[in-house]
């Protein structure tokens, strides 16, 4: 599967939290997704992954919050990452 690394980024929030986004441009698309990105998008507390939004191989895209997994509707990655900032956003509140 031949990849082109897009995004690759480690952002400091807080002193115990951090959001590590990694966005790659896949041919052929990931199995389970109708677009061609692969992507993980980890929020980490303490060290403790507490929001994930990712897309595995068969699984679709997705969320992992509080030992559960739940559908994300992907429309593009903007929207992707203004999702998962917003979750941030409302968790850190």
């Amino acid at each position: 599967m031949p990849a082109t690394e897009l995004l690759h980024l480690r952002i400091h929030i807080a002193e115990n939290a951090f959001a590590m986004l990694r966005i790659l441009l896949v041919d052929p698309s990931i199995l389970g997704s109708a677009h061609q990105y692969k992507y993980s998008l980890a929020y980490i507390v303490n060290d403790e992954c507490v929001l994930r939004y990712d897309n595995e191989r068969g699984k679709g895209d997705h969320k992992h919050f509080s030992g559960q997994e739940f559908p994300v509707t992907f429309t593009t990655i903007e929207n992707l990452i203004d999702s998962f900032q917003a979750e941030i956003n409302l968790l850190r509140r």
